[in-house]
């Protein structure tokens, strides 16, 4: 028989079918859940675009029940790959679950400021949270295809100017970098990862190859390389962010239009979301200028990630983010934006989950449970019966976002996660009252 670590290491293979064998032996063997925890995280990217610890949406699924997490929420860059998997999971698992997708727009209204993307004017993280299938209506198909398609070209385009900056290190992209995730979406991360195994494959010195082409001392290199995820970082910055040799000044035509990505979330029955780093820049220091231009467009709810906004060595930095954190939590909470909020888990370093106990998050800590409830909320019933934020249901019962807020949040603290509480929701049918199911007993 399979050790419990054996199965939960297969949980994150890549093939689909050893994860489902893994999932289903662990329910087999039994045993309680851990008990409920008020913690939530609700942005972790999957090995479907990068994370850090290798977990597959299986593996997220069961970490939250092992641990205990209220809830659990995956975000993949560009894709929607792991939606059915990952609710499937939990369904099965019990655990409130719900899945997302980030991306980048251009904003043409803040073409000159930069927002949410360091040095990089017009340029905004985006995302759609609350989808409750992998796949998608017909007429958006393109929009999502897209995407990728733009994704892979950017990616393509880079490793070829990082090739010739490193040769004779050298990766091919269908060789070297494809093979790193399941379903060929691959990211920076992944082509980072193929560089630094192309180099330890063929260099006899590695200190000096990359102190040679960083322009760096060996010795300063050798230091920095005792911690491989230091280095990792210090090297994606050098060779593919702003001002290293991969790196190009993205533009208007660089990304989608926000307009057609909030047009695929909406038509897929979720929610487009705003992201927000840490009120720092000329963009997110117009944050409610700029946040009513978002609502204009269809958003409906805030991401923050709070960990990067108070977890700070330098206790002035600290300050003044945790200040900008309070700030922007009044401020969704004025303009009836729930919040999503999470860790990534897309870097080496990054929490398994935000650190809730933390004084600096008390004040806010139940701004972030009460957002998760409404995204559980909403995904639970358009999962069920249809019956989510974007449907005629919801827009001619609860005409008002801050009613729609209220509903979906109180419904997310009602239904309990898992097979019993989505087979009685679908009982109700799609005629039900709000009063109704919100009077209903679990």
């Amino acid at each position: 028989m399979e050790t419990l670590a054996g199965l939960e290491a297969q949980l994150n293979d890549f093939s689909p079918a050893k994860r489902l064998q893994a999932l289903e032996a662990l329910i087999a063997a039994g045993g309680s859940p851990a008990a409920e925890q008020p913690v939530v995280n609700l942005h972790c990217h999957t090995f479907f675009s990068f994370n850090a610890f290798g977990y597959s949406p299986s593996g997220l699924a069961w970490l939250a029940r092992k641990c205990g997490f209220r809830g659990m929420g995956i975000v993949d860059f560009d894709v929607l790959d792991g939606v059915d998997e990952f609710l499937d999971a939990c369904e099965q698992l019990g655990v409130r679950g719900s899945a997302g997708m980030e991306t980048r727009v251009f904003l043409p209204e803040f073409a000159s400021r930069e927002i949410n993307s360091p040095g990089e004017p017009g340029v905004f993280y985006t995302m759609g949270v609350g989808f409750t299938s992998s796949q998608v209506p017909a007429a958006v198909v393109p929009i999502l295809a897209d995407m990728r398609r733009r994704a892979e070209e950017r990616n393509r385009s880079m490793l070829a100017r990082i090739n010739a900056f490193l040769s004779p290190v050298t990766v091919n992209y269908e060789r070297d970098v494809l093979p790193l995730t399941p379903t060929g979406n691959a990211t920076e991360r992944h082509m980072l990862a193929a560089y630094l195994k192309a180099a330890a494959e063929c260099v006899p010195d590695l200190a000096a190859f990359w102190a040679e082409k960083l322009q760096m001392e060996p010795e300063q290199v050798a230091i920095q390389m005792e911690d491989a995820a230091k280095f990792g970082n210090m090297l994606r910055a050098k060779l593919m962010k702003r001002g290293g040799i991969g790196y190009v000044q993205p533009g208007p035509d660089t990304f989608p239009e926000m307009g057609e990505v909030n047009r695929l979330i909406a038509s897929c029955g979720a929610l487009p979301c705003a992201a927000w780093l840490d009120g720092t820049s000329a963009g997110e220091q117009a944050e409610e200028e700029l946040l009513n231009l978002l609502i204009g467009k269809g958003v409906v709810a805030l991401n923050i990630i709070p960990d990067r906004n108070w977890n700070i060595a330098d206790p002035e930095v600290r300050r003044r983010k945790v200040e900008n954190l309070y700030e922007v939590v009044a401020l969704a909470d004025r303009l009836d934006l729930p919040l999503n909020v999470g860790t990534e888990m897309n870097a080496p370093g990054q929490r398994l989950v935000d650190n809730c106990d933390a004084p600096e998050l008390a004040p806010v800590r139940q701004a972030f449970l009460d957002g998760a409830d409404f995204v559980y909320g909403h995904t639970v019933l358009q999962r069920a019966l249809g019956l989510g934020y974007q449907s005629d249901w919801a827009q001619t019962h609860l005409p008002t976002r801050r009613e729609r807020n209220d509903f979906y949040t109180r419904m997310g603290r009602r239904v309990p996660p898992g097979k019993n509480g989505l087979a009685r929701l679908k009982q109700a049918g799609e005629e039900v009252q709000p009063a109704e199911l919100l009077s209903m007993a679990f």
